[in-house]
């Protein structure tokens, strides 16, 4: 059983930057996977990026390449996606996932995940 609890989400303005945080609990870190996905009113789910916890492995999605970054930190068992140069197109709950499946993981599918946090707003203001 894993837990997750987001942080760090709020208003932001054009060009902007915000860190997501993501505490994770749990025994199985050694095959641990975390992404973040986001999802707007209407809209599906979408991956923004995703961490292999044990080899540090990374994805982002196309849309958010050069201007987010995840990392995790080991010690404080935490998942983060910096956030940068945000634009209106970025408003969205922001979910944290993740999964302990030993088995190749779909990056992109919301099935493939077991673990959901509660959802952080992150929201453009002009």
């Amino acid at each position: 059983q894993v837990h997750l609890t987001e942080s760090g989400g709020g208003l932001v303005q054009a060009g902007g930057s915000l860190r997501l945080s993501c505490a994770a609990s749990g025994p199985t870190f050694s095959s641990l996977k975390i992404a973040w996905f986001r999802q707007s009113p209407g809209k599906e789910r979408d991956v923004v990026a995703y961490i292999n916890w044990s080899t540090g492995t990374t994805y982002h999605g196309d849309s958010v390449k050069g201007r987010f970054t995840i990392s995790r930190d080991l010690d404080a068992n935490t998942a983060y996606l910096q956030m940068n140069d945000l634009k209106p197109e970025d408003t969205a709950v922001y979910y944290c996932a993740a999964t302990t499946r030993n088995s190749t993981v779909i990056i992109a599918k919301p099935f493939s995940y077991d673990y959901w946090g509660q959802g952080t707003q992150v929201t453009f203001s002009s």
